[in-house]
């Protein structure tokens, strides 16, 4: 199995495409509505276009992939950061200045307080320039990137205001960027930098896009229960309703959503209450505690009370 391949989950209904595999084998599969869940390679067929035809069906074709509205506006505008396939395991990082303004770009990715450049010149009307390479099956270990451009003016004219923005990326939403780069006159993921020539609303644009504006404004923490129930009955007021997928992300939602206020307010320690079931949840959250720097640890918990249906998470 590869990237790419489309695949269906032996132990339920949802099939999917793999996005991601890991050095361990454990693959990422991104089912409806671009949610993604983890899978072992023996819980997962490969589906075949053959497998309907022998049916009598259609072949199985892939599902569309969610692009955002064409790109390429006036001339009076476009800056784009674009990340061209290589091949099914590689990606190639350009920013393209699909405009009649030139810039100096200067694009590093961040690492806590610490910034690595990856790029630094002018970034002349028309021109893509590759800056780097990354490796699509690391998405999540990959640092956010910030980019920033100059306007440079050789005459006297209304100045346009320099800006910055940062990106970190996400698969749920990478994947939906799919479109035609400027310039490049390939296919590629596409993020726009900049919608319009006037000074923009970085708050706007940074919640439209689902990004992390550094210099947003920092909201106080509300502090969450000390145990939270993920139980879908809990959260749902029609979970009879919704499907497998459905129902596990908005439980993952839930416990994000309170993960993340747990560590801001500045608590110590937080109890998921996700049940025993078919496990899916419980290696899901431990997952992604494990991928967390500030979680000191996390453990089953409660064993009297939940069985093991529980997790006790530990804040540093």
């Amino acid at each position: 199995m590869n990237i790419g391949d489309r695949v269906r989950l032996l132990h339920g209904n949802e099939e999917g495409i793999i996005r991601k595999i890991s050095s361990s084998g454990r693959m990422q599969i991104e089912i409806e509505d671009g949610f993604i869940i983890p899978a072992l390679k023996s819980e997962l067929v490969l589906i075949h276009e053959t497998e309907k035809q022998h049916f009598g069906e259609k072949p199985v074709e892939e599902k569309e992939i969610d692009t955002p509205l064409p790109i390429s506006g006036p001339k009076d505008q476009g800056l784009y950061l674009a990340f061209l396939p290589i091949n099914d395991q590689s990606l190639s990082l350009y920013l393209i200045n699909d405009s009649r303004q030139p810039y100096l770009a200067h694009a590093s990715e961040v690492f806590g307080p610490n910034q690595r450049t990856l790029l630094a010149a002018t970034l002349n009307p028309g021109e893509a320039k590759k800056f780097d390479d990354r490796l699509l099956k690391e998405m999540d270990e990959w640092p956010a990137f910030l980019l920033r451009f100059i306007p440079i003016h050789n005459t006297l004219e209304k100045a346009i205001p320099a800006f910055e923005r940062q990106l970190k990326m996400k698969p749920t939403q990478f994947f939906k960027h799919l479109s035609k780069a400027p310039r490049l006159d390939k296919t590629a993921y596409i993020f726009a930098l900049e919608q319009t020539t006037k000074e923009l609303d970085i708050r706007a644009l940074n919640q439209e896009l689902g990004e992390i504006s550094p210099k947003s404004e920092v909201t106080k923490a509300v502090k969450p229960a000390r145990s939270i129930d993920l139980h879908i009955e809990k959260l749902a007021t029609d979970p009879k309703g919704m499907s497998n997928s459905e129902m596990l992300r908005v439980q993952l939602e839930t416990f994000e959503r309170n993960l993340d206020q747990a560590i801001a307010s500045g608590m110590d320690e937080i109890t998921f209450i996700h049940g025993i079931g078919n496990g899916v949840l419980r290696k899901e959250i431990h997952k992604r505690l494990s991928q967390l720097q500030n979680i000191k640890y996390f453990q089953d918990t409660q064993k009297d009370q939940w069985g093991y249906g529980a997790t006790l998470v530990r804040i540093s």
